[in-house]
């Protein structure tokens, strides 16, 4: 039988690190979890429990990145972690085999109550906020004012996305996505997309890892 007091060892994985040490601050409070990595974008070096994987601006990786660290035997159970709650979405990373889909909008204990029922066996999928009082992990552009959805769409700006991949990569319609757009310009304070990139490039929304 399981110790259900024993530590859970816990890396996670996106290309900005100002959204994982979020996620990390987060959780600090919860001593059964022990984050033993934080990686940008790349296969945890050590095996751990659970890999978290915060999708992020990933734009068309995403689906390659959860295949890559599925792949990784040494890492024993993954957890996608999202604001892209799309019932497509969730069902087809549960089809590639992920353990859990958590919506960011989950507050802290939340989201280490979830990540405790994956590690002790259970598929669990939380794509609905269930609590007002929202503790919401950090983002690029936060500093500006950004929204998190303002500011995965100027990230994907600066990795040079065209408005119909911002549309497929966050689930949202086009008109959705230049309203983003302009109410992240205002913030910025800029009125080009090349100034937009610059601003990005120049506010840590360039990801730290560049694949292919």
């Amino acid at each position: 039988m399981e110790d259900q007091s024993a530590a859970i060892t816990l890396a996670l994985v996106n290309d900005y690190p100002v959204v994982i040490q979020g996620v990390a601050r987060m959780l600090q409070n919860h001593d059964r979890l022990v984050v033993n990595e934080l990686d940008s974008g790349e296969i945890p070096g050590h095996a751990v429990d659970l890999v978290l994987f915060d999708a992020f601006a990933a734009r068309d990786r995403g689906e390659y990145d959860v295949s890559r660290l599925l792949e990784d035997v040494q890492n024993r159970k993954l957890v996608i972690y999202t604001w892209n709650v799309a019932e497509d979405q969730v069902h087809k990373a549960l089809a590639l085999g992920v353990h859990g889909y958590l919506s960011k909008e989950l507050t802290a204990d939340q989201l280490a109550e979830a990540l405790v029922r994956i590690h002790e066996g259970e598929r669990v999928v939380m794509p609905e906020p269930t609590n007002e009082d929202i503790e919401i992990a950090d983002w690029p552009g936060r500093h500006a004012g950004l929204s998190p959805r303002e500011a995965e769409v100027v990230a994907l700006i600066t990795q040079g996305a065209t408005n119909d991949e911002i549309a497929r990569t966050c689930y949202l319609s086009i008109n959705s996505v230049k309203s983003y757009i302009r109410s992240a310009y205002r913030k910025m304070g800029v009125e080009r997309r090349s100034q937009a990139v610059l601003w990005g490039v120049q506010n840590g929304m360039q990801p730290k890892v560049a694949r292919s």
